[in-house]
């Protein structure tokens, strides 16, 4: 980057975490820390939208519509449902009962236990999913500017921690208002250049046109098949029960709109998400077709992590690299004279020319894929540890090689500030989460409010050790995005089900529903590695087995009659 990048890089992360440290200056006990109760609707929108679009989305969105097209976007289409239903039923709940978390109502509803085991599983699950949002802009620091991954991984934990530690839930929600700001602004000015710079000849509809040639505005999918990762049954029934659980009891998420003034204004911060997810999704995703159409006129590298490229260079395989990128440059000018050609038939309308030059692409695609796994297998037998997944790098080098002086440091800030507004939350959630559920319930409860408030600063600092460790594994995990949703699908079924028997099913009791849910995390996790059902599907499955599962155990299993009013003394 140049002095002008840097510049705005550091301007931009620099105002946006002085102002919410200055803004949260007057927290003075666990009330204020750790729930704040001040939001407006519009913060609390923002900050749901903030938590739930990390630098996953803004760095392997594009990417995966880059190699896959624009079914991902299915995948959110059950979300505006699910904020409906929560408006009607968690969130008055949540707020009547005045808890700090979600999982203090299934104490009062069931027994101790069960709100312990849905808190294990949301700490596990959440920690997981955390490292892996720290991964992705290390990815970014590392390959632009040869930094060792590990410690990029710690400086960015490291940052993140001090201001969550120091301002608290009120220092994450000013924090994410001014990154939601800047990410939005920065995707739309990323999108609008990236189309300016196709050729004078190729405008915005033929570039659409010609996308959908190459079979990648594949927005809708129909046809009903569990091993399909993403259709449109997926994306409603399977999303609408993600969606369910992960903004329904997922602490990262529910403790955004319990900052709220009242219920009107989580429900309304709630709706604001779901009306404005899906097209954002839809536009950040067109931005990786418009890299793929970009990419028909403009010679890509063999491969976009220049990491793992250098190692070949410097090895003895580095003839065998000219070789293949040699066949590589021959094929792409083979593309781009049939993507030239596409264009002038789309123009013209000659649908005969345009059957027979999209058959010339896909083969051109094949070809080319072809030479990519060549090189795939040269890096394993060069290093059997390289990192053959350059998905998430896609974007990246785009944006390294073509955005003008100060716009690479502007999307650089937009992805790290990505970053850091949902690590910040998650980091806040799984040190109230752990301080609020596990140590102030069943380890010291009879501490006083500076105790807490101490011991909720330590959680954060020690969750942020733990992300950083879990980032440092995350090198080859292929598709970021994919990966966040398949880790967050595999717990949310079991917890949203202890949710629904709670909500539902009031004549289920603690014992049945705890082992119910027991035996669909296991059954979950057995069906994940030994069935090749797509794992959207998992978040119904491990809710309806929930639920179905707990009432058979009711039946036939002694159960001792358990209370079902909160207490809000002694429960938190």
């Amino acid at each position: 980057m140049r002095q002008l990048d840097w510049l705005v890089l550091i301007l931009t992360l620099s105002f946006i975490v002085f102002y919410g440290l200055w803004k949260s200056r007057k927290n003075r006990d666990t009330e204020t820390y750790l729930r704040a109760n001040t939001s407006p609707w519009y913060m609390v929108g923002l900050t749901i939208m903030a938590t739930q679009a990390s630098a996953v989305t803004f760095l392997s969105a594009p990417g995966q519509a880059y190699t896959d097209g624009m079914r991902f976007v299915q995948y959110y289409f059950g979300l505006p449902l699910a904020m409906l239903v929560l408006c009607l039923t968690a969130v008055p709940i949540y707020h009547r009962l005045k808890v700090y978390t979600a999982y203090e109502y299934l104490e009062g509803r069931f027994d101790l236990k069960t709100r312990s085991l849905a808190a294990f599983l949301f700490l596990v699950q959440r920690g997981l999913g955390t490292g892996i949002t720290v991964f992705a802009p290390s990815i970014i620091l590392s390959s632009i500017f040869g930094w060792n991954i590990y410690v990029t991984n710690f400086v960015i934990c490291a940052v993140v921690v001090i201001y969550t530690v120091s301002g608290g839930i009120r220092a994450v929600n000013y924090t994410q208002m001014g990154q939601m700001t800047i990410i939005l602004s920065g995707m739309l000015i990323a999108g609008i250049l990236i189309a300016s710079l196709l050729p004078k000849e190729v405008g915005f509809t033929d570039a659409l046109k010609l996308g959908g040639k190459l079979g990648h505005m594949n927005i809708i999918d129909l046809k009903f098949d569990l091993n399909n990762k993403y259709n449109i049954w997926s994306g409603i029934l399977g999303g609408f029960f993600l969606a369910l659980s992960y903004f329904g009891t997922d602490q990262s998420q529910v403790a955004r709109y319990l900052t709220a003034k009242d219920t009107t204004e989580s429900r309304l911060g709630l709706l604001f998400n779901g009306m404005v997810k899906i097209p954002m999704q839809f536009g950040i995703l067109l931005i990786g077709v418009l890299l793929l159409i970009f990419y028909q006129f403009h010679e890509t590298p063999v491969f976009f992590n220049n990491v793992e490229i250098e190692k070949l260079e410097k090895s003895k395989y580095a003839v065998d690299l000219k070789q293949i990128e040699s066949k590589h440059s021959v094929l792409f000018q083979q593309k781009k004279e049939h993507a030239e050609a596409m264009v002038t038939a789309l123009k013209a309308n000659d649908e005969a020319s345009i059957g027979k030059l999209q058959h010339s692409l896909r083969t051109d695609q094949e070809q080319l894929k072809a030479v990519r796994t060549d090189l795939k297998n040269l890096m394993i037998k060069n290093d059997e540890s390289a990192n053959t997944e350059d998905v998430n790098y896609i974007f990246l080098w785009f944006v390294n090689n073509h955005f003008p002086v100060g716009m690479v440091g502007l999307l650089i800030a937009v992805i790290l500030a990505a970053s850091m507004s949902s690590s910040s939350s998650a980091l806040q959630a799984l040190a109230s989460t752990s301080v609020i559920d596990i140590y102030k319930r069943s380890v010291r409860p009879d501490q006083n409010d500076a105790h807490y408030l101490s011991a909720s600063r330590w959680a954060t600092i020690i969750w942020g050790f733990l992300v950083m460790l879990v980032a440092g594994l995350a090198t080859r995990l292929g598709s970021l995005i994919e990966a966040v949703n398949v880790l967050g699908s595999l717990f949310y079924g079991a917890i949203l089900g202890i949710f629904m028997v709670a909500f539902f099913m009031k004549w289920i009791k603690g014992t049945a529903v705890f082992y119910a849910a027991l035996i669909t995390q296991i059954l979950v996790l057995l069906g994940y590695s030994f069935t090749n059902i797509s794992f959207l599907w998992y978040n119904l499955i491990g809710c309806l087995l929930v639920m179905f599962i707990s009432p058979v155990l009711q039946l036939i299993i002694p159960v001792h009659d358990e209370k079902s009013v909160m207490s809000s003394t002694d429960n938190r």
